[in-house]
């Protein structure tokens, strides 16, 4: 059984916690200063571990052991959501980390190699996982040609120049490698700490269906046009919203969620009648199945809607992913660390979240390892998890590794 230093891994979070502080949490986009500062220092401690390590050209912190026997590869992403959390993603590097450091010291993991990565902008600033599709060798020169900050515009080209990164090259996958990859997060939800559960072992990613849903009527004046006459687009998009919450439900899966995130009517005045909507509208699961049951059902809403005559509708599909399985193997790993560790306390459960294991699981087994979130939260300042929790994770995570490289 390794053993982990809970002292090392708390007192690495926390400086991690104050590179960038906002309030309880941290805000640190995808290169900025305050991100940048994290990147040096994880290099930093990497090489202090042993690990060679580099920041690679598309921003990636890669540390390397070399070792003749078996290998895991860990880790997860350092930048943060704008004013977010102090441990979404940075938690999976740093248990990443210590797992390594914990392996390393055991005699009787001489011969092997625990590799850790943080995985660059697995949050979006610039584009969508542009660390993972990187390493996996996907992304594209035009790709990162046309990436530019969704804040404030600023071309991805330009930032890896301002950060010094312009120019270098960047890390891809080794063949042969990895025995698998292991990630570690956060839940973001409140199964884990609703059930009293404190371990999440994932079964699955789920896929995230985008679309640009339209509605085209008349502007109008708000007074003077009768109910009758009126062409109201807005009014057309709220109908389509309510046929959804509808039907939907009649059509989806257990954890099945749908959004709609953004909801924008033009011109927006409150005394015109709008002659546009435009909804960005997702749905999440991970049954292909069910997201196919949504999309056809979806579609037929909007054709209803646009059949009737008062105003037209159409529907443009933004993305659709696939959902990602997590290896069974390794979920039986983090199982049987669990029942050393936290027996009785860990539950198999679905990811509603996108993560980079999605990319890793592409090309190598690959397992998440969930931590209990204090009321379910995340993505905001106020994201936090008992530090008890925190050091519990890491026992289950570093024990898995180990298994695994011995499987």
């Amino acid at each position: 059984m390794v053993k982990i230093n809970p002292e090392r891994l708390m007192c690495d979070l926390k400086h991690l916690r104050g590179i960038g502080t906002y309030k309880t949490g941290v805000h640190r986009p995808t290169f900025s200063a305050q991100d940048m500062e994290a990147r040096h220092w994880l290099a930093g401690r990497m090489r202090e571990a042993g690990l060679d390590a580099r920041i690679d050209g598309i921003g990636s912190v890669f540390g390397r052991r070399e070792a003749p026997g078996p290998k895991i590869l860990t880790g997860s992403h350092l930048e943060s959501q704008n004013h977010a959390g102090w441990l979404d993603g940075a938690m999976g590097v740093i248990f990443g980390l210590e797992a390594a450091r914990a392996i390393a010291d055991d005699g009787g993991y001489a011969d092997c190699g625990v590799d850790v990565i943080a995985l660059c902008d697995e949050e979006g600033h610039f584009g969508s996982f542009l660390g993972s599709k990187s390493f996996l060798g996907i992304l594209e020169e035009s790709e990162i040609d046309a990436a530019a900050n969704r804040y404030d515009d600023k071309p991805l080209r330009q930032a890896l120049q301002e950060v010094g990164l312009a120019g270098s090259s960047r890390v891809r996958y080794e063949e042969g490698r990895y025995k698998g990859f292991f990630e570690a997060h956060i839940e973001q939800g409140d199964t884990l700490i609703s059930s009293d559960m404190k371990i999440g072992n994932v079964t699955a990613i789920v896929a995230i269906w985008q679309y640009k849903l339209v509605f085209t009527g008349e502007q109008n004046h708000a007074g003077t046009t009768s109910m009758k006459r009126r062409r109201d687009a807005g009014r057309a998009a709220m109908r389509a919203l309510a046929k959804i919450d509808e039907r939907f439900p009649q059509l989806c899966g257990e954890r099945t969620v749908w959004t709609a995130g953004r909801v924008t009517l033009e011109p927006g005045a409150p005394s015109i009648i709008p002659g546009r909507a435009e909804v960005l509208f997702q749905f999440r699961d991970a049954d292909e199945a069910v997201l196919e049951r949504l999309d056809t059902e979806l579609r037929a809403i909007i054709a209803e809607i646009d059949a009737e005559g008062v105003c037209g509708a159409s529907l443009e599909v933004l993305g659709q992913s696939k959902p990602a399985r997590m290896d069974a193997g390794l979920q039986d790993m983090i199982e049987a660390a669990a029942a050393i560790h936290a027996p009785g306390k860990c539950v198999r459960m679905p990811s509603g979240a996108g993560h980079d294991a999605q990319y890793l699981a592409r090309i190598m087994p690959a397992a998440m390892l969930f931590v209990p979130s204090i009321g379910g939260i995340s993505h905001h300042w106020t994201e936090d998890t008992a530090e008890e929790d925190i050091i519990l994770g890491a026992r289950v995570y570093a024990e898995a590794v180990a298994q695994a490289l011995r499987g």
